[in-house]
């Protein structure tokens, strides 16, 4: 795990550039540091070193192949890279005079000088996100792991084409404007996160996962404006998919698994698979555990199958609706590890929050960032690795939307579309207190956080669509059917829409999890772990995305892996073979903190500073009689609107913070030169 950056200039690049570029992402690889300059062709690399696997100086980044034809910077693992090296020796195709060390760079490397790159690529099982220069054919390749779990951004700056793991290594470059993209502003202010293929900043992408981006140094006087999406050319640039998962997901359609017992079979040999070799390292490894099924399987297999036990590490809070610790230390306990637990105070938690735009680079409204920062923060005092449980909603069917929604759909459809949006305009008026008290009266147990904010978003949105996929639209917009407070306007591209596209005989609840595992995941939950845990210099693992999990996962229907108000069913089936299932029978709670809370409460100084409305006037971006307008219904208790307040009190705070941003909002700028 590192950071990595790199230019193709239209001139000669200066090796003290690269050295200013890999400065500021340190933090990702405090180990090592390196740069690869060609001056005469235009070419730099740089290397932030997390050392894993072989400490030595022979894993030392950017590293040339030996034949001399490719240099590679790169960030992740490769979990089979002693196979593929098997492989190699085996077919006579080892380094003349032996391998340098056993890092799984080297190996990747080799590989492609022999196999070439997608043959490669598509062999490997990891995460990753890498520069490679073909010094023969003089032609850059960025690629980027399958899901999503490793950042790359790249663009255009100054006639430079450059690329990061972060986007201030970016703005080291002397000629960065800043400019802030309207449009993408909107998009953030409604999903609280911002989708790929966009960054903040005009010019500049994010390398969508599953792709390979090609580049001659033409292209560096060519700039393109518009992000480039799989099969699209620019002028000697181009961008092509080597792993579809959407092909996944309709072979796994096509096949599916007809027996249960089969299904937990095939999906525990995956797991243990992957498991296995996300545990190797020349490191101490841990993994998180919160006490909720995905991580506890996760835990379950590592423990089943490791000769020692587990190091485990949770956090808790004070807040009991938050509080999950009692929980893990009961599943470590049954499980037989070696439990660590920290509780965390609410003063602690509200420390990190002015740290977050410097953490996350753009802004990004994910609250659960504070804890995931914390637990890798705590984690860090005792491992360099640490196994996630991240993916196991999108893959399994666990988040409530699932069913929540399908099931509402379902019903609504049958409706006349005027009926529906009479009857969502009426339940829009109902406060989320009305929905707790009735879901506490009904339920008799303690209800997940938001629970009534939830249920009130599912029912307005599910009556006022067209379709199911403005019923998801709606679903993850924080104002949808409202007025956006971006004065710039609800614009969204085509590059942004989403995608539930596996035909009409494809189950709505599977069109939700394939359409979050290409959008959701990515852009908001590993964007989440990678910046927190790498901000502390921590490797995150995540089992549950190697992508031959993934291909079990698809093809286990969706009626074994939900059942009535409950998922995750064949994952609970392994989990329970390990520890009692009564551990495990209460809400999903998630991983979340009281901020609503708190920003009408010890944080309610800093909310009021960042949404003052001469701020905002001045700042252009927000409508302030919007903005003003949710803030007090959120103070008066009228209306729980935390997610959509803290995105602009994520951006307002990443504004302030940002050293480079335009004085002025772009749309005013394009205006002032008409």
């Amino acid at each position: 795990m590192c950071g990595i950056a790199g230019i193709i200039g239209k001139s000669r690049i200066d090796d003290a550039l690269i050295g200013q570029m890999i400065q500021p992402i340190s933090h990702r690889g405090p180990d090592d540091k390196g740069s690869w300059v060609d001056a005469d062709a235009g070419v730099g690399l740089g290397h932030r070193r997390l050392a894993i696997v072989d400490l030595s100086p022979a894993g030392h980044q950017p590293m040339v192949s030996s034949g001399g034809r490719f240099v590679l910077t790169f960030n992740g693992e490769i979990y089979n890279h002693t196979e593929i090296r098997l492989a190699l020796d085996e077919a006579g195709l080892a380094p003349p005079g032996g391998w340098r060390g056993h890092s799984d760079t080297e190996t990747l490397l080799e590989a492609i000088a022999h196999w070439g790159l997608v043959p490669t690529v598509k062999r490997c099982v990891g995460m990753f996100a890498f520069g490679l220069w073909d010094r023969d054919q003089r032609k850059l390749h960025l690629v980027r792991d399958r899901f999503g779990e490793k950042p790359l951004y790249y663009g255009w700056v100054g006639g430079d084409f450059v690329f990061a793991s972060e986007l201030k290594a970016i703005r080291c470059h002397p000629q960065f404007s800043g400019q802030i993209d309207p449009e993408v502003v909107g998009l953030f202010a409604s999903r609280t996160h911002i989708p790929a293929p966009f960054s903040i900043y005009r010019g500049l992408f994010k390398l969508e996962p599953g792709c390979v981006l090609e580049l001659e140094p033409q292209a560096a006087r060519h700039p393109v404006t518009e992000p480039l999406r799989p099969g699209s050319k620019g002028i000697g640039v181009s961008v092509t998919r080597y792993w579809d998962y959407r092909e996944i997901v309709l072979a796994g359609l096509a096949d599916p698994i007809t027996d249960e017992n089969q299904a937990a079979e095939e999906l525990e040999e995956a797991l243990r698979q992957s498991v296995r070799g996300q545990s190797i390292a020349d490191v101490p490894v841990g993994a998180f555990l919160s006490g909720g099924i995905d991580s506890s399987t996760v835990v379950a297999l590592y423990q089943k199958y490791s000769s020692r036990p587990v190091r485990t590490f949770t956090i808790g809070f004070d807040e009991q609706a938050y509080n999950e610790a009692d929980h893990a230390r009961a599943v470590a306990e049954k499980l037989g590890t070696v439990h660590f637990e920290r509780i965390v105070r609410p003063a602690e938690a509200q420390e990190v929050i002015p740290h977050l735009p410097e953490l996350y680079d753009e802004p990004f409204a994910d609250s659960s960032q504070i804890p995931t920062y914390l637990v890798s923060a705590f984690a860090r005092e005792h491992v360099k690795v640490a196994l996630s449980g991240d993916g196991g909603d999108e893959l399994f069917g666990g988040y409530n939307r699932y069913f929540s929604s399908a099931r509402f759909w379902s019903v609504a459809r049958l409706l006349p579309w005027p009926i529906r949006f009479a009857a969502g305009s009426l339940l829009a008026r109902v406060e989320p207190r009305t929905w707790d008290a009735i879901g506490q009266f009904a339920l008799r147990r303690r209800l997940p956080p938001y629970f009534g904010l939830k249920v009130r978003k599912t029912l307005r949105t599910t009556v006022q669509a067209r379709s199911i996929e403005g019923v998801y639209e709606s679903f993850l917009d924080e104002w949808a059917g409202e007025q956006s407070p971006v004065i710039a306007g609800r614009q969204t591209t085509d590059a942004c829409r989403l995608d539930l596209d596996l035909g009409s005989e494809a189950p709505v609840p599977l069109q939700m999890m394939y359409c979050d595992a290409l959008s959701y995941l990515p852009d908001d939950i590993l964007c989440k772990v990678d910046r927190a845990a790498m901000g502390v210099s921590l490797e995150t693992r995540v089992p549950y995305l190697d992508h031959r999990v993934a291909s079990i996962a698809a093809r286990i229907p969706l009626k074994m892996n939900i059942r009535g108000s409950t998922g995750k069913q064949v994952l609970r089936k392994l989990l329970y073979a390990e520890a009692p299932r009564r551990l495990f029978e209460r809400p999903k709670a998630g991983f979340g903190i009281p901020v609503g809370d708190w920003i009408k409460g010890p944080l309610r100084g800093w909310a009021e500073d960042l949404l003052d409305p001469r701020a905002l006037r001045d700042d252009g971006w927000f409508d302030v009689g919007v903005v003003r307008r949710r803030w007090q219904q959120h103070l008066d208790g009228a209306r729980d609107s935390t997610p959509a307040l803290w995105a602009l009190l994520m951006f307002q705070s990443w504004l302030r913070a940002d050293p480079t941003r335009a004085t002025e909002p772009v749309w005013q700028l394009k205006s002032s030169n008409h």
